[in-house]
């Protein structure tokens, strides 16, 4: 049975605890700071993969086969003492697409406020509701904005329990020192992101993973002109949010994984000439400063 028929039959029904739900390839790059012994980072690499691949993050059942993939590549730009770190996380989510081989980017982006302490071997503790590691803390709230979007992109709204998973890590951070928590500190940062995704004044935002994927990908093999229907309509709903919040957080990283697929979409030789243009004066002015990498879709160049 596909991967993706198995996966959609979890939305419907509860399921017993079997299997953890991610298989995240975690890597630690420490080429920043040299002549630190390089053993404390592979030992927290290895503390992350098991802490990640290992715990249940929610009630549903996934099978080896059916386990979410994604990535998280942490750099350590500073070593700030002897067990305190500075560093950005690169994060990427892909799902797959039904009757294909092809991977859908969900999120592709850099978390640049990472500050952090580890001891070689140290247990890595974690409560949703409790904030005793900023280190744990991350990686979990990333989890569940994973698990969230992919549930999102595969059920009307389905990720509201992991989004709000989410803020619950927000909110226990806090009084947290380390930066990235707090919505006075920055527009675009961990605090805003889940708000995004929670506030219902931005619904257009889910709407679009769940037209965009769903009904528009997951249709395409099928039945290619309505999967592409769906696909515009979702960028509509995109258009109407960029009206109302031309700045929003979610939205930009919306574009920074979706821009290239977009092109690839609407390059096709199959789209009619007027769905092409209207498509790209909606992208130019949702997308205005990549406007130009637009015009390959009426160029073929």
């Amino acid at each position: 049975m596909n991967k993706l028929v198995l996966i959609l039959a979890f939305f419907f029904i509860s399921l017993s605890l079997i299997a953890q739900e991610l298989e995240c390839q975690v890597s630690i790059s420490s080429q920043q700071i040299p002549g630190t012994d390089k053993r404390v980072f592979e030992s927290l690499q290895t503390a992350l993969y098991e802490f990640i691949n290992n715990r249940k993050w929610t009630n549903y059942t996934f099978r080896n086969e059916e386990k979410i993939e994604c990535t998280m590549l942490i750099t350590v730009t500073e070593r700030v003492g002897s067990d305190e770190f500075k560093g950005t996380i690169n994060l990427v989510l892909r799902r797959p697409v039904l009757n294909s081989a092809y991977n859908s980017v969900l999120l592709n982006t850099i978390d640049k406020d990472f500050q952090f302490r580890y001891v070689e071997f140290q247990p890595l503790d974690f409560s949703d509701n409790s904030f005793t590691s900023n280190l744990t803390s991350v990686v979990a709230y990333y989890a569940y904005m994973y698990l969230g979007l992919y549930f999102d992109s595969f059920s009307q709204n389905g990720g509201t329990d992991l989004f709000n998973k989410a803020q619950d890590i927000v909110n226990a951070a806090q009084n947290a020192t380390e930066t990235g928590w707090k919505g006075f500190e920055s527009q675009k940062n961990r605090y805003w992101l889940v708000q995004n995704y929670l506030n219902p004044s931005n619904s257009a935002i889910r709407d679009f993973y769940y037209k965009f994927h769903r009904l528009g990908l997951d249709v395409m093999y099928e039945k290619l002109d309505a999967g592409r229907a769906a696909i515009t309509e979702s960028l509509d709903d995109l258009k109407t949010l960029y009206d109302a919040k031309p700045d929003l957080y979610a939205l930009q990283l919306i574009l920074d994984a979706k821009r290239d697929e977009f092109i690839n979409i609407y390059s096709d030789q199959r789209v009619p000439p007027m769905e092409k243009t209207n498509v790209v004066n909606l992208l130019k002015e949702i997308d205005p400063a990549n406007g130009s990498k637009y015009q390959v879709i009426l160029t073929g160049k």
